[in-house]
């Protein structure tokens, strides 16, 4: 079954791009002329994954997302915007997108190809379901959960993905060059700042009660401590 997508854009000839172009690479699409629309489908209409634009009227992108986030829904999410400032890209990372790309569209094949990696990250395989552990951490993949001495921690898909991969790299320090691969599906030269920022958001949820296993080796990249030091 071909997966849906949400197209959540007020320029109409946006929505008729994308559209086109997500029917070619083998999607199913919906589209709103505007988020509250968005949100009103979303009663109803559970997709695979959002492309939100930022300017719209009634309501931002960034609003949208913080709202959906805020009401537990954690579709995977991409944000278009003409607005390529860094402080704009943190914000709608900052706020729970998966991934931000900036107005005019100059090729879909990028496009495509960064809502693939979105989707490949949020719904990896689960073949041989396996459980893991660092300290007070466990995650499960069966159940899709992680909790901090039995209590449940609250992760996005991204985080999800990402704490997976530092786990299984067995105290390995891994580059964010390497990160961006596994976890967000770039193999080519960018200077996102999407690593450090998904970094901080688990130590934000992880680091309590003296636990800091999230270790930044300058230069390098990172790494999860097996054992508390």
């Amino acid at each position: 079954m071909a997966q849906l997508i949400m197209i959540i854009d007020d320029e109409e000839g946006v929505r008729a791009l994308l559209t086109d172009a997500l029917k070619l690479a083998g999607f199913e699409t919906v589209a709103a002329a505007d988020a509250m629309i968005a949100q009103t489908m979303l009663r109803t209409i559970k997709p695979d994954l959002l492309i939100v634009d930022v300017n719209m009227p009634l309501m931002d992108g960034f609003e949208f997302i913080e709202r959906i986030r805020n009401n537990g829904d954690n579709t995977p999410a991409l944000m278009l915007s003409a607005r390529a400032d860094r402080a704009d890209i943190t914000r709608g990372l900052t706020l729970g997108a998966d991934d931000y790309v900036t107005k005019p569209l100059h090729g879909l094949d990028e496009l495509i190809l960064r809502i693939k990696a979105i989707l490949r990250r949020s719904s990896f395989s689960q073949e041989t379901p396996t459980t893991f552990s660092c300290g007070p951490i466990t995650l499960d993949e069966a159940s899709h959960r992680v909790t901090f001495n039995g209590e449940v921690v609250d992760l996005s898909p991204t985080e999800f993905r990402l704490l997976h991969v530092l786990l299984e790299s067995n105290g390995r320090v891994l580059s964010k060059s390497y990160l961006l691969e596994e976890v967000w599906g770039i193999n080519f030269e960018t200077e996102t700042t999407v690593v450090d920022t998904y970094i901080s958001y688990l130590r934000k949820k992880l680091h309590h009660d003296g636990f800091e296993a999230i270790r930044t080796v300058r230069g390098v990249g990172f790494q999860l401590l097996l054992e508390k030091k």
